[in-house]
């Protein structure tokens, strides 16, 4: 495996050899993909250099040192987070010469098509229903909270294809078309004010069998890898300490604590270092579990990381709104009623987001149950419908 001193010295030649396309993100990122320095952890020619997660901070450190801030979380978090390892690890050579290196560049923007009306945490239960026909497949269903569906190019659709096994081994999982015939995508706006995520219909879409990753009926443990991933990428990349929401916390205190009585200073100064140490030892076991994760598929030791962000992003941003006292209680823009993320360059905004963070990705619950059974082997909850077929469970 390549070494850090290897990679510094290949980011910095890279650097030096593209800084004048710096400005230009498609040209920029799609050298940076064909260098190996896109994702380090990906394989030769495929965006990487056969490196660990954790090596890829080397890289994007000497690019914001040469002011370079692409940020993989916003230009396409999704696709590069979930999506690119989960085709790396099932896709065809061509799905792969395809689609890898313009997920990376952000030309192709990527969504997540799980969830359903009925079945969020239990995903393994969806309704949605793909029939074959030929070498295309006919799929019919509703999605929803898909995240970023309105300005997606593709999806990654799990999607029921034989409901006489159980739920668990009746499931195939595809690379979807967000502009084929019969794909439509309405807003669903949020508590902010704004609609980052979705509902999408699917009625009567054709899918060519050639877009199907994994094998027929094996879309759950293709989707374990997609899941897997995305609590790695949830719960956020290597960052330098103090950064994130805790910074935000920090500048508010010193904004405030000039004009607290000796107690109320008190009280807060421990409460604000108290969140200062949590979200350091977030930041080394998030930095710890990237750096053990050699290739596409990380453990689920990724829960970790994605449950001890989700919960401690919370209770920031319910400490910033008590430090602003009155002035919490007022949603900066007011609700703008956009598909834009206005409001997450807001104190309040990131407020009313952070309630999304232990539920998107897979709920804090959930976490706990695979962290207990799959990391502590603990007993799994009773499942009374493991062995059953899916088109016998009372609906």
């Amino acid at each position: 495996m390549i070494t850090d001193d290897e990679l510094a010295r290949r980011a910095k030649e890279f650097m030096d050899a593209n800084r004048s396309i710096a400005d230009d993100q498609f040209a920029f990122r799609g050298a940076q993909y064909d260098a190996g320095l896109g994702m380090v952890h990906f394989p030769e020619g495929r965006g990487g250099l056969g490196g660990s997660r954790g090596q890829q901070a080397v890289v994007d450190a000497i690019l914001r040192d040469n002011g370079v801030t692409y940020d993989d979380l916003r230009i396409n978090p999704i696709g590069i987070g979930m999506g690119a390892p989960t085709v790396l690890m099932y896709g065809s050579e061509e799905l792969k010469d395809k689609h890898l290196r313009r997920i990376f560049t952000g030309e192709d923007i990527w969504c997540q098509l799980f969830s359903e009306p009925t079945h969020g945490s239990d995903v393994a239960g969806i309704p949605s229903r793909a029939v074959r026909d030929g070498d295309e497949w006919v799929v019919n269903g509703q999605k929803v909270w898909t995240t970023l569906a309105h300005v997606s190019n593709f999806g990654m659709l799990l999607t029921r294809t034989n409901p006489d096994v159980p739920k668990h081994k009746g499931l195939s999982y595809f690379v979807l078309d967000m502009h084929a015939p019969g794909v439509e995508v309405r807003p669903l706006f949020q508590m902010t004010g704004e609609a980052e995520f979705n509902e999408v219909f699917l009625t009567d879409v054709r899918i060519d069998d050639s877009l199907r990753l994994g094998e027929e009926g094996e879309g759950w443990r293709v989707a374990i890898t997609t899941l897997m991933n995305e609590r790695v990428a949830l719960a956020g990349g290597p960052s330098p300490r103090g950064s994130g929401p805790i910074a935000e916390l920090v500048r508010v205190w010193r904004e405030r604590r000039d004009s607290m009585s000796p107690t109320e200073y008190a009280v807060w100064r421990d409460r604000v270092a108290g969140l200062w140490v949590d979200a350091e030892i977030v930041r080394l076991t998030n930095f710890r579990a990237k750096q053990a994760a050699v290739g596409g598929s990380p453990g689920p030791e990724g829960s970790v990381g994605k449950l001890a962000s989700a919960e401690l992003s919370k209770r920031i941003n319910e400490a910033i709104v008590e430090l602003l006292g009155a002035e919490g209680m007022l949603h900066e823009p007011g609700y703008p009623m956009t598909r834009s993320s206005e409001s997450m360059g807001t104190r309040t905004g990131r407020f009313l987001r952070s309630r999304a963070n232990t539920i998107e990705g897979g709920t804090s619950e959930i976490m706990r149950n695979i962290l207990g059974e799959r990391v502590l082997g603990l007993p799994g909850d009773v499942r009374v419908d493991t062995d059953v077929p899916w088109s016998e469970i009372p609906k």
